[in-house]
């Protein structure tokens, strides 16, 4: 439905592939290849469309309910504002995040705990695996991650997953628009022992953050709470190692380095 009403928009606005490409941040092959559903399109092509092409916000709130039906109603509001950011930045203290996880590590995190049903569960990896596309779309947003060094030895799924996961960081980490710093064990107690976090920088507006707990995420975007994240990211970055270093660390962990 979704596909169909983006050729529409474009032939009733006389745009083809190139000319719509013209106007917005993409390139005629990822246009060509989300309207042959080979990719799946984003919240922040869906606006830019919307505006190259004068649809008064359709595009964006047919993907919306697409995505409702799809993804947990606490995690859409955030999924949204990922999407259109130009920077993020993103904590993780437990596991790898989620933006850079490998299918199979995904779907050993989302399986944990078996509160998921095997159909449920795989959906929530497929949506996972999508909101990847964003590090490497025509604009991707830069990118900044610090992991906790206790992530990198945990088990998830088994030794053998977890291995092929370090290697992906290690290839991730190789992209221009990503950083990735590792947050050394021997810190001790540090500014965000309580949980993970990320905070996007959107165009022309205010950062918003995600906050994460055990039960579902929360969205926040008042001020104290930006300020509050803000310093414990800068205290974080402080005690973090280098990008090299960080890869010399998680080589450490690897079965194979």
């Amino acid at each position: 439905m979704w596909i169909r009403a983006l050729k529409a928009a474009r032939v009733a606005a006389g745009v083809s592939q190139d000319g719509l490409a013209e106007k917005i941040n993409w390139s005629a092959s990822t246009i060509a290849a989300i309207e042959t559903g080979r990719r799946k399109p984003t919240f922040a092509f869906a606006t830019e469309a919307d505006t190259a092409l004068d649809t008064g916000g359709l595009l964006t709130e047919l993907l919306d309910r697409a995505e409702r039906q799809r993804t947990p109603a606490w995690f859409l509001a955030w999924r949204k504002q990922e999407a259109q950011a130009k920077r993020l930045r993103t904590f993780e203290l437990t596991v790898i995040p989620g933006l850079l996880q490998t299918e199979e590590y995904a779907r050993a995190v989302i399986a944990g705990g078996r509160l998921h049903k095997p159909a449920k569960a795989e959906e929530l990896v497929r949506v996972r695996m999508e909101r990847q596309e964003l590090l490497t779309r025509d604009d991707p947003p830069e990118c900044i991650f610090i992991i906790d060094e206790t992530a990198l030895s945990r088990p998830v799924g088994d030794h053998a997953i977890l291995d092929r996961q370090l290697q992906h960081l290690q290839e991730v980490a190789k992209l221009p628009n990503v950083r990735i710093h590792i947050l050394p064990i021997g810190v001790g107690a540090h500014a965000a022992l309580g949980g993970g976090f990320a905070i996007a920088q959107l165009p022309d507006l205010d950062p918003i953050a995600y906050l994460e707990n055990a039960t579902k995420g929360q969205v926040a975007d008042d001020e104290e709470t930006i300020d509050l994240l803000n310093r414990q990211w800068d205290s974080l970055l402080g005690d973090a190692a280098s990008t090299s270093a960080s890869l010399s660390i998680i080589a450490k962990y690897r079965l194979t380095p």
